[in-house]
C-alpha cells in the first residue's frame, strides 16, 4: 500500500508521521506504532483514533501551512537573529559604561537565541530524527526560559514603583543570579520529566499550559498595582515612571497575543483541531524573540521621550501644513 508522506508531528516520547492521501485507509497495530491505533485520510483531512480514545481531526491542506511556516520562520530567524546580537552588544556597551548589568535582560536574549538557533536546525531539516527532536525541546527550554525572565523584568520594574526603598536595598547581583538560576531550572525540570517518569502528552501539554497561564495575572497585577503607586512615587523621576509604565503595557501585550493562544490551543481541545488555529499559534510563539527586541527599545532610557518627541513633531508638522493650505 503506497504512502505519500509529508510531514511529522513530534510528541514529547512519541513520534509519529501523518500521510495524505485520497480514499485510503490505515490500520496499524497500537503496540507497534505507539499510542495511535488506526489512522484515516480523504481529500486531505486527517483523524487519528488513539489507544486512549482521543481523536485529532485535522481540516486544512498541510502541504501549504507547512511551507507558509517555513517562509515565516525563515524571515523571523532573517530579522531576529541579527537583530538580538545587536541588542545583545547593546547591553554589553551599557554594562561597559553605566556599571549597571541588566541581568534579566541578558538572560532573556539568551533565551531569544536559544529559540531562534533551534528555528535554524527546523529549517535545515536535518536527515537524523534525533536531532531534530533534541531540538524541539531545546526550543521549549528557551521559550519558557524567556517567559520567566519577561515576568523578571516587570517585576523588577513594579518594585521600582511601588516599594523603591526595598528594592535598592534588596537589590544584589548575588539575588539576580539565584532568580536566573531558578528561571532557567523549571523548564529544565519540566522537559525531564516526560522523558524520565513517562508522563503522558495530555498531562505534559497541560503543565506546560499551566506554565503560561501563571505568568498572565502577575504581568496585569504588576501593571495595576505600578498605575496606583505612580502618584506617590516621588522619587521616581516621571520620564522614568513613563519608560516603565510602557515596558508593563508593551510587556502585558506580547504576552496576550503571543502567548495566550498558545495556552488556548493546549487547554481547548477543538482548538487544537483546528489545523489553521494550530498553525498561528506556533507562527505567534516563534515571534517571541522580535516582540523582545520591541520590548528592549522600551527598556533602554529615553526611547519614550524620543518617541513621544518624534509624535508631536509630526503632529505640529502637519498642523502647520494645514494652517498653509487653509
Amino acid at each position: 500500500m503506497g504512502k505519500d508522506y509529508n510531514s511529522s508531528i513530534t510528541c514529547f516520547n512519541e513520534n509519529f508521521t501523518y500521510a495524505c492521501c485520497d480514499s485510503e485507509n490505515f490500520t496499524y497495530d497500537c503496540c507497534s506504532y505507539g499510542n495511535y491505533s488506526s489512522y484515516y485520510c480523504n481529500n486531505g483531512d486527517f483523524i487519528y483514533d488513539c489507544c486512549n480514545g482521543w481523536v485529532f481531526v485535522f481540516d486544512c491542506n498541510f502541504e501549504q501551512a507547512d511551507f507558509a511556516t517555513f517562509v515565516l520562520t525563515c524571515i523571523i530567524i532573517c530579522i531576529g537573529l541579527p537583530l538580538t546580537l545587536v541588542s545583545i552588544y547593546s547591553v554589553y556597551f551599557t554594562v561597559r559604561k553605566d556599571n549597571i548589568a541588566p541581568i534579566y535582560v541578558i538572560n532573556l536574549f539568551i533565551s531569544d537565541l536559544i529559540q531562534l538557533c533551534s528555528m535554524i536546525v527546523w529549517v535545515a531539516e536535518p536527515k537524523d530524527w534525533k536531532i531534530y527532536e533534541i531540538f524541539f525541546y531545546i526550543y521549549y527550554l528557551g521559550v519558557m526560559a524567556s517567559v520567566g525572565f519577561m515576568v523578571c523584568v516587570a517585576l523588577e520594574r513594579y518594585l521600582v514603583i511601588a516599594w523603591p526603598l526595598w528594592y535598592h536595598n534588596r537589590k544584589t547581583i548575588k539575588s539576580s543570579l539565584v532568580v536566573c538560576i531558578v528561571v532557567w531550572s523549571l523548564p529544565v525540570i519540566y522537559l525531564v520529566l516526560p522523558l524520565c517518569f513517562w508522563v503522558s502528552y495530555a498531562v505534559a501539554d497541560t503543565m506546560f499550559a499551566a506554565f503560561l497561564l501563571i505568568p498572565f495575572p502577575l504581568f496585569i497585577f504588576f501593571l495595576v498595582g505600578t498605575l496606583r503607586a505612580l502618584s506617590s512615587a516621588r522619587s521616581v523621576p516621571s520620564d522614568e515612571k513613563r519608560r516603565i509604565v510602557a515596558i508593563l503595557v508593551v510587556a502585558l501585550l506580547i504576552y496576550t497575543l503571543l502567548f495566550l493562544p498558545s495556552i488556548i490551543w493546549s487547554l481547548a481541545e477543538e482548538a487544537s483541531y483546528n489545523c489553521v488555529f494550530s498553525h498561528l499559534t506556533f507562527i505567534l510563539l516563534q515571534l517571541s524573540p522580535l516582540a523582545d527586541l520591541i520590548m528592549y527599545v522600551f527598556i533602554r532610557k529615553g526611547a519614550i521621550d524620543k518617541l513621544l518627541t518624534s509624535l508631536c513633531c509630526s503632529k505640529v508638522n502637519s498642523d502647520e501644513i494645514t494652517r498653509t493650505t487653509a
